[in-house]
């Protein structure tokens, strides 16, 4: 690793007064600060152009003075920081962390209280936090709401979902910020668990685009022993206040001195794919906390889900209409005939994984209790160590030892946290001794202890407490309906993945947009990896359900080129083990494309539209390449510069075909391969709600591409 760390008075930063102005490593960034008539306030431009305006900083306390206002400017700290880092899994093998810092202390005078704002200013983008230093005039205190305002310059372009306390599980609206109150019963759809507050109120991470081509982006990094942010819009002025999310009395967070607040994130560019290269919210974490990070693998899986998804298969066990842990006799209860987590079926799912090197296998509704799990407030709800009378433990985790796989443990929690916190360290050992290393979690309904969120600080607390816990038996989570990501997982690599988003479940619940996979990069991923579960290869539902007649808004080229868009360490191949049967040609792109990068490039981009990554392999010199479109016919134009001059590569090209359309001949592909090298371009045609997938193979011999056409 190599670090500098200066502290020096130069030339990009300039003090007089009540103001300071900081310049980004290579000016192209320029921010100002003031402390006008006692308030806090600071704008950001980029090359000229302001990304936010003059915008009021601050916190209002329980039974407290406000620190709002009555401040003065008492000291400046300046600072350069220039590091080079690597993560532990990753879009890039390295990640340069390199800023430009400002830290004011003001002082308010009537109470004594001191408070820093420390800024960073990066080449993308800057971020921001509030400080707390030990102080005897503020130790103990209760924030019932955080002030901090982002004003825009004009009615921008956003993409957006509703502000809520419990979900993010919603389409993306397009629209411009004023007209965000009008759209907003529309944009609310049903989910198990929700609360939104607010007419004109919307979640991080915010994408929006100017008139004149900016693209400015609204996050958080770091958020630890406090309450997720959400953004409240003043559709009058256009200015974005933040509003955190309450707990079951209505405060937002309890905070001891020294303490300080997440960072609030500003990216910004004049080219759509910098806010997706972007690497503020990672540097703005922690370093990893572990010193052993032997244990974390990215994983490529299948898994027993799916099927219950769509209707086709059920996770209950027994047709009971109560089960208490202990106490309910399964021996005697009746079959479902539909329980998908059997010992003879898993096994299936473990010969498939064998044969086509998978690493694991996910097996929901193996345990007890999912007879009435949904929707009771139950407390005692899962034990997560007892199963069903037709899942071998024991059995089960001889065989995939014996055929070289694992089995992906599921807890869900049914949000009953209480319970979870009152069995985790005997389910993390019940993993270990049977061969588990990742647990995929989920908070499905709404929280027990009642009236909590799932995005307030008891919460975030909660989840990331259940990931150290798990580091302590090396188990990797992928928590679902937990809080969105905000970079944690550098500093906890063992955190691989969030569902935290709509993701490919909800196509059996009605549909996505085509255009929703175009616009997460930019929104939700901003803040880490999503396991958005991809490779769906039928699209009708119905023919494994005849009771459900959703249709999955997608073609199969687009399929294969999601495990290269949405990126996650964690990618599960999620349809049917028969489906990928009748397409394996198809389904080889899935076992050839790997999940962790040595670099990572964005050819094409626009947040809505489309969008086209070409990423490298981490262990070889092999790079891939995946096109998201939206519900419009496209043509992709791409160079290949950036692969190694002198060296032909092998592509082959899992594309639509011409008569290809996601609602009127989803499963219309071809392959073709051909010889590449770093001078070759390809134009491919994408159709509606399609896309494409590429694999780019060092050739090694002429023989490789003998008989190969030129590209």
């Amino acid at each position: 690793m190599k670090n500098l760390l200066v502290f020096m008075a130069i030339s990009f930063m300039a003090v007089w007064g009540q103001a300071a102005e900081l310049k980004s490593p290579n000016g192209s960034f320029h921010l100002s600060f003031e402390v006008k008539d006692g308030v806090p306030v600071y704008s950001l431009q980029l090359e000229g152009q302001p990304v936010i305006l003059e915008s009021r900083l601050g916190l209002e306390l329980k039974g407290l003075e406000h620190l709002t206002n009555g401040f003065k400017l008492t000291k400046v700290d300046e600072s350069s920081f220039d590091e080079t880092w690597e993560p532990v899994w990753g879009e890039t093998k390295e990640i340069r962390n390199h800023y430009n810092e400002l830290a004011v202390t003001l002082e308010q005078e009537e109470t004594e209280r001191t408070m820093v704002i420390r800024f960073r200013l990066f080449d993308d983008g800057l971020g921001f936090r509030y400080e707390f230093p030990q102080q005897d005039n503020l130790t103990y205190f209760v924030v019932t709401d955080e002030k901090t305002q982002f004003a825009m310059a004009d009615d921008h372009t956003a993409f957006w979902i509703p502000g809520d306390y419990d979900t993010q599980e919603y389409d993306y609206t397009i629209s411009r910020l004023s007209e965000i109150r009008g759209l907003m019963d529309q944009a609310i759809t049903p989910n198990a668990s929700q609360t939104p507050f607010s007419d004109t109120g919307v979640q991080t991470a915010l994408m929006m685009k100017t008139d004149d081509g900016l693209y400015i982006n609204l996050h958080e990094a770091a958020l630890i022993e406090y309450s997720c942010m959400h953004l409240e819009l003043d559709d009058e002025n256009m200015i974005f206040e933040s509003h955190l999310t309450p707990d079951a009395v209505g405060n937002m967070a309890y905070m001891q001195a020294p303490t300080q607040t997440p960072w609030r994130t500003v990216i910004a560019s004049k080219n759509a794919g910098d806010i997706l290269l972007s690497n503020i919210t990672l540097n703005l974490n922690d370093p990893c906390a572990y010193d052993d990070v032997s244990w974390i693998k990215p994983v490529k899986y299948i898994g027993v889900w799916w099927e219950m998804i769509t209707g086709k298969s059920s996770w209950a066990y027994a047709d009971l209409p109560s089960v208490k842990l202990g106490e309910t006799d399964f021996s005697n209860a009746q079959p479902t005939g539909k329980h998908a987590a059997n010992t003879e079926h898993v096994k299936m799912h473990i010969d498939f994984a064998a044969k086509h090197g998978f690493d694991q296998v996910l097996v929901e509704g193996w345990n007890v209790g999912w007879e009435d799990w949904f929707g009771k407030s139950k407390d005692y709800v899962f034990d997560f160590v007892t199963p069903y009378p037709d899942f071998d433990v024991d059995e089960l985790r001889e065989y995939a030892k014996s055929k070289g796989v694992r089995l992906m443990m599921h807890h869900e929690t049914s949000s009953s946290v209480r319970n979870y916190e009152r069995h985790m360290d005997e389910a993390y050992k019940f993993m270990e001794d049977n061969n588990y290393n990742a647990v995929k979690s989920g908070y499905v309904g709404d929280i027990i202890p009642r009236g909590e969120h799932h995005y307030g600080q008891w919460m975030v607390n909660h989840y990331i407490y259940a990931v150290k816990e798990a580091a302590k038996h090396k188990v990797m989570v992928n928590a679902h309906e937990a809080v969105r990501p905000t970079g944690l997982r550098r500093t906890y690599p063992n955190l691989l993945a969030n569902e935290s988003a709509r993701g490919t479940e909800y196509e059996a619940f009605g549909g996505n947009k085509p255009a929703h996979t175009t616009i997460l990069p930019f929104t939700r991923l901003i803040g880490g990896p999503m396991d958005y579960t991809p490779g769906i290869f039928e699209q009708d539902v119905s023919k494994y359900n005849p009771d459900n007649n959703s249709w999955v808004n997608t073609t199969i080229a687009r399929q294969l080129a999601l495990y290269v868009t949405m990126y996650s360490p964690l990618q599960m191949a999620a349809d049917l083990p028969e489906t990928y049967n009748k397409y394996l040609d198809a389904l080889q792109f899935i076992k050839d494309v790997p999940v962790d990068w040595a670099d990572t490039k964005v050819l094409e981009a626009e947040p809505g539209d489309f969008i086209t990554y070409a990423r490298k392999d981490k262990n070889s010199d092999n790079w891939f390449v995946g096109r998201t479109n939206d519900e419009e016919p496209r043509v992709s134009n791409i160079k290949f510069d950036f692969l190694e001059p002198g060296k032909k590569y092998v592509a082959t090209i899992y594309s639509d075909k011409k008569d290809a359309h996601y609602k009127k001949n989803p499963k219309a592909y071809e392959i073709k391969k051909y010889v590449v090298t770093s001078k070759s371009k390809l134009s491919q045609k994408c159709a509606p709600g399609g896309g494409y997938a590429i694999s780019l193979i060092e050739a090694q011999d002429k023989s490789e591409t003998k008989g190969l056409k030129k590209l």
